[in-house]
């Protein structure tokens, strides 16, 4: 029996009108916040920044929350099922340590310039034209990215529920669209932390489930015939292993470049720990969310090795692995739970593409609208062009959902797209802070010849594999910060006066107000990092 046609046999034994009535409340619920939030939007602030005013708790929730997309449960399921605990290397080493540093470093730097974005952060460090083609590029990340959730979504609809892939992504669309038109990034990050809590309540269940049928961990190390399966360093001097990946590509083109460029760069992420309540909880949102995101190094991980276990030859190929986590749960939730564990896909997907979606609402209405339309208007005016660009922005959303179609699993499309995208931003972006030499035209040209280079090596190779994608990100950057370097050795650099708060040792150093010794960034930080290298040595 094929997969499709196994998993609806399954679904038609356990669904019942309760996992549709689960599902509809979830609609409601999110669309209530969303209305409930719209009085308070009064000011562009309110809409885009939530008025600076959430405490930690909930931005740092949020944090994680707008990360917790189609590549975090489909794609990382998919993964595990391809490349085994190897796939944790995305959590272990290539999240935390950018959690922590993005935290430390990079929040105090945006915190301070109290900017609307990445692309205003450039303006300030470099000149008009870099953050031109930074925000960009950056309106066509989101919105690529905002269609691989409604690709997922759509997915999941199609195999358990039977719906059309058309009719899935129309109607994710509208949901979404509703609740961050209504109330703007506020609305977004309150439904991310419930959609954190749906998810995690959801993935849980499925890996005890999934694990006391297997018979534990050494039964699911029986079952998988392939011992490396269990491994994430072993064999990485070489390529004998099943990423088939050297170390030195996992540490720098994983590790440093994709890891970094995005946690430090994606303003999808880094708009939630603005929008905290002063510095100290600003710095504490990253560090918060390293604390669960190292619990979904086994909880977006495992139930691929479970799917793979009890279905084995079935998900053998990559494709099919991408149904790894909606089969695990059409085999073991009964009535009911189906529907909770549905609702908690359906969270994830809504949450990443929200976040998307709000990250380019953002960016298009204060870096392209403001910056090169129209310079002038009232508050209230961009309050309303942002809205129209969450229109805007879903509807291009649909468009780009159809793009996944054309790779292999869905954690390839992402990588590949982050490695274009985000890879050489962190070039620039490094440089800009810690050498104050840098020109202008130094960082836009580095910028402009690191992602030139990731989209032309792309195209002629059409390669999305995981080891090409981090080499091409790794070598990206390398292009970024040469053509940097060299380009800034030969224009004129602005004066320090203009670079105080924007580069490290011309920036008064304000350590963050915080009293309780246990919510300290630097505790957090240390602890956080000592449960990761833990990880890594006992799964070595």
């Amino acid at each position: 029996m094929g997969n499709l046609a196994l998993l609806q046999s399954l679904v038609e034994v356990n669904e019942t009108w309760i996992d549709y009535f689960i599902i509809g409340v979830y609609f409601v619920f999110v669309l209530g916040i969303g209305a409930v939030l719209r009085t308070k939007m009064q000011t562009s602030e309110d809409y885009f920044l939530s008025g600076r005013s959430l405490p930690s708790w909930i931005t740092g929730l949020a944090f994680l929350g707008a990360n917790l997309g189609a590549l975090e449960i489909m794609g990382m399921g998919a993964g595990a099922a391809t490349y085994g605990i190897m796939q944790a290397h995305y959590y272990w080493i290539g999240a935390i340590p950018a959690m922590v540093f993005v935290a430390l470093f990079m929040i105090p730097f945006y915190y301070a310039s109290r900017v609307h974005s990445v692309p205003g952060f450039l303006k300030l460090r470099y000149n008009e034209a870099t953050r031109g083609f930074n925000a960009i590029l950056f309106a066509i990340f989101m919105l690529l990215l905002s269609g691989i959730n409604m690709f997922a979504m759509a997915l999941v609809f199609q195999l358990l529920l039977g719906w059309s892939l058309t009719a899935s992504i129309f109607l994710s669309a509208g949901i979404v669209l509703a609740y961050v038109v209504l109330g703007g990034l506020s609305s977004s990050i309150y439904n991310e932390v419930l959609q954190f809590f749906l998810i995690t309540l959801g993935l849980v269940p499925l890996v005890i489930f999934g694990l006391i049928d297997v018979g534990g961990l050494s039964g699911l190390k029986e079952s998988i015939s392939n011992p490396q399966f269990f491994h994430t360093w072993a064999n990485t001097g070489t390529k004998d292993n099943p990423f088939a990946v050297q170390w030195f590509y996992i540490v720098f083109g994983l590790g440093l470049v994709q890891s970094f460029g995005y946690w430090c760069t994606d303003f999808l992420v880094v708009q939630r720990a603005l929008a905290a309540e002063d510095l100290a909880a600003s710095q504490r949102t990253p560090l918060i969310a390293a604390f669960p995101k190292l619990l979904y190094g086994v909880l977006a991980i495992f139930p691929g090795l479970i799917a793979l276990s009890v279905l084995g030859p079935k998900i053998a190929t990559a494709a099919e692995a991408n149904n790894a986590v909606p089969y695990a749960m059409a085999y073991y939730f009964p009535t009911g739970m189906l529907g909770f564990g549905l609702t908690a896909l359906l969270a994830a997907f809504m949450s990443g593409m929200a976040g998307n979606v709000t990250a380019f609402n953002t960016v298009w209405t204060y870096d392209i609208y403001k910056a090169y339309i129209n310079r002038d208007a009232t508050d209230r005016h961009y309050l309303n062009v942002g809205r129209i660009a969450t229109v805007a922005g879903v509807l291009l959303s649909i468009v780009t959902a159809y793009l996944a179609l054309g790779f292999e699993t869905i954690i390839n499309y992402v990588q590949v797209l982050h490695g274009i995208f985000l890879a050489p931003l962190f070039g620039t972006f490094l440089l800009g802070m810690f050498w104050r030499r840098t020109t202008g035209w130094g960082g836009f040209s580095g910028l402009v010849a690191g992602t030139g280079y990731g989209i032309i090596t792309y195209l002629i190779t059409l390669d999305s594999g995981l080891g090409a994608s981090m080499a091409r990100a790794f070598f990206a950057w390398i292009v970024c910060l040469a053509v940097t370097i060299a380009v800034s050795l030969v224009t004129q650099p602005k004066p320090d006066d203009e670079l105080r708060g924007l580069v490290w040792g011309l920036t008064e150093q304000k350590e963050a107000v915080e009293e309780a010794w246990y919510k300290k960034p630097w505790i957090l930080a240390v602890t956080v990092l000592a449960i990761t290298i833990a990880l890594n040595i006992y799964f070595w």
